[in-house]
């Protein structure tokens, strides 16, 4: 495989950690919250849409609506339970709360599925792409998952910037004391962004599996925490900078099994970071944030 090919593979996985970034981002943004249960809601999104292909033998886009519709109720379900009633406690007890969260859905999905992998049938039938005589194939994955990435990202960006929930997203995000005296429900800004977060984790679930399809109780764990990482990356809170922390993450991800080491290439993603870190704390696309003391 060329450089060319290993290049657009790392971009379209990058693609899938960017949608997943967006949900940590938009979090951690609004709410000042992480939500490490993120990458867990991934994996059931890929459990509803395999139960629906599967087991009821219906249409891909309906599983994937279903998905959507699912993750998006447990998503905003989790925020009311575990995360709404921590507004004001430290972030370590959020971070305490967010593990429990996720090891909480990944044994309700072992009870329920079992241990053994399940294999996900790709939902993507698009043809490959091939270019240059033949010599270069792009596959049918990376075709739909680049573009998808593109207008979520691009959409995502108009809806917080030109709607009025958006605005109401940017004004909690700044200041929720003033942000409530403007008249904004911030219990109601943050479940749609949770909400929001959510829905993107059913369709990177959809995109992700049907390009790896492995799935069992801890398939979300890894990418949820590389995406996180290409979220840092980035500059966590910037739109943007998810988009490109994770297509850089995944170039750099799939650059590194190709040509350096299998066993290597999450040291050097890890490793990576910490050097873009030293050099600039807030990431790629980060803004310091001066507080008031």
């Amino acid at each position: 495989m060329s450089f060319i090919a290993y290049l657009i593979r790392g971009i379209s996985l990058g693609s899938v950690y960017s949608i997943i970034a967006l949900g940590y981002t938009m979090v951690y943004g609004i709410a000042k919250m992480l939500n490490f249960a993120h990458g867990d809601v991934i994996m059931v999104g890929g459990f509803v849409i395999f139960t629906i292909m599967s087991t009821l033998g219906l249409s891909p886009i309906l599983a994937l609506i279903c998905s959507i519709i699912f993750c998006t109720i447990l998503g905003v379900t989790i925020e009311r339970i575990a995360y709404k009633p921590l507004r004001k406690a430290s972030s370590l007890a959020v971070l305490i709360t967010a593990i429990g969260v996720s090891y909480l859905l990944q044994n309700i999905v072992l009870l329920i599925f079992g241990a053994d992998t399940k294999s996900f049938t790709s939902m993507i039938k698009v043809e490959p792409l091939k270019l240059v005589e033949g010599k270069l194939t792009i596959p049918g994955e990376a075709l739909v998952t680049i573009p998808v990435c593109i207008i979520i990202m691009v959409a995502l960006t108009l809806f917080v910037n030109k709607s009025r929930v958006g605005r109401g997203m940017i004004a909690v995000s700044e200041d929720k004391e003033a942000a409530i005296l403007m008249g904004v429900n911030v219990n109601k800004t943050i479940a749609i962004t949770f909400a929001i977060g959510s829905a993107l984790a059913a369709v990177a679930s959809a995109l992700l599996f049907s390009a790896y399809p492995s799935l069992n109780s801890t398939s979300g764990a890894m990418p949820g925490i590389r995406a996180f990482v290409a979220a840092v990356f980035g500059g966590i809170g910037s739109i943007p900078g998810a988009m490109l922390g994770g297509i850089l993450l995944g170039v750099i991800q799939i650059l590194s099994l190709a040509y350096i080491s299998s066993q290597l290439a999450d040291a050097i993603v890890f490793l990576i970071l910490i050097l873009v870190l030293l050099v600039k704390p807030t990431g790629i696309l980060g803004k310091k944030i001066n507080e008031k003391v």
